[in-house]
């Protein structure tokens, strides 16, 4: 079969699409054909080899952290699941990748995929959805009434948090350049911030229960995020490399989200998909041979907003 894989760490041309050996579910696990995976930053940071404390692959490592596929064989033990379902899943990051033919994955993982979208584009919602989910709901308790800031909005994460706010009925004040605010807008934003042309904190009026920071910011303006929270409010950070501040004084809680897979709440997302109340948006759709250049691109700042899907030929 064909795989993308890297030998070694280093920059996007250490990439390469090649044969490999077919993988062979072992007891627990599933062998899924892969119809797509997605492209997530982390990818990119495991691939240089930052991420070897957190996230230590072995190599030769196929890349690739979301599948979306159908179930091709079954492993010892294995009940639930059928040759023949579609799935999707977001796979161990430190496992190899479906950004292959056929992929390996634990049973567990998987959950059914949504039936009224097409089965590729499935694979634009398990990391990030899931991101979004836990962060608004496990660690930010978000509740309906209650302001949350998106910082951030504009990307894959920032969209999924923007509609799963509004559905839950919060007031969402959202941060977004001029290429993704109508876009924002539309996943039911309240208010829409320009982040390029003005100060983020001045521009809200008043204070929130919450703040979602999805943006690379520098750690000072993290920090003057909290002046905007509510006494006893949170600050969920995904830019783990720059850990959440916290205001003791004011009972403001800063907290670093470390996403996790988790069946159950994905096919809770994979229900709002089919019920239309949760829209999965790509932003482009890429063969798998081509997934080198495209971390070339991510490395050169060139890909735009959204979420970027790589299929596999004839899946």
């Amino acid at each position: 079969m064909k795989a993308v894989r890297f030998h070694e760490y280093g920059d996007p041309d250490v990439l390469r699409h090649e044969d490999v050996d077919q993988p062979v579910p072992g007891a627990g696990q599933v062998r899924v054909r892969v119809a797509a995976t997605s492209f997530n930053p982390v990818d990119a940071n495991i691939r240089a080899g930052f991420m070897q404390g957190p996230i230590p692959v072995t190599l030769p490592h196929t890349p690739g952290i979301d599948v979306a596929g159908t179930v091709d064989a079954l492993g010892e033990g294995v009940t639930g699941v059928q040759v023949g379902d579609q799935v999707i899943g977001f796979l161990p990051m430190a496992g190899p990748g479906a950004a292959a033919e056929y992929v390996v994955a634990p049973a567990e993982v998987l959950t059914p995929a949504p039936k009224s979208i097409e089965l590729s584009d499935a694979a634009a919602l398990p990391l990030v959805g899931l991101t979004a989910w836990q962060a608004l709901f496990e660690h930010a308790e978000l509740t309906a009434g209650q302001r949350v800031l998106v910082n951030g909005a504009g990307g894959a994460v920032g969209g999924y948090a923007v509609q799963l706010a509004h559905q839950a009925g919060a007031h969402v004040i959202a941060t977004a350049g001029p290429r993704s605010d109508l876009r924002v807008t539309a996943a039911g934003a309240d208010e829409v911030i320009d982040h390029t042309t003005g100060d983020v904190v001045t521009a809200v009026s008043e204070p929130v229960d919450a703040v979602l920071n999805l943006a690379p910011v520098e750690p000072a303006q993290l920090t003057a995020l909290l002046g905007l929270i509510r006494p006893g409010g949170v600050l969920v950070n995904t830019t783990v490399w720059m850990p959440a501040p916290s205001d003791e004084e004011r009972a403001v809680r800063g907290i670093d989200l470390f996403v996790r897979s988790d069946a159950e709440q994905l096919a809770h997302l994979v229900e709002l998909v089919d019920g239309g109340e949760l829209r999965v948006e790509v932003a482009r759709r890429v063969p798998l041979a081509e997934l080198p250049a495209l971390h070339a691109d991510a490395a050169a700042g060139a890909l735009s907003s959204g979420k970027v899907v790589v299929t596999t030929s004839g899946n």
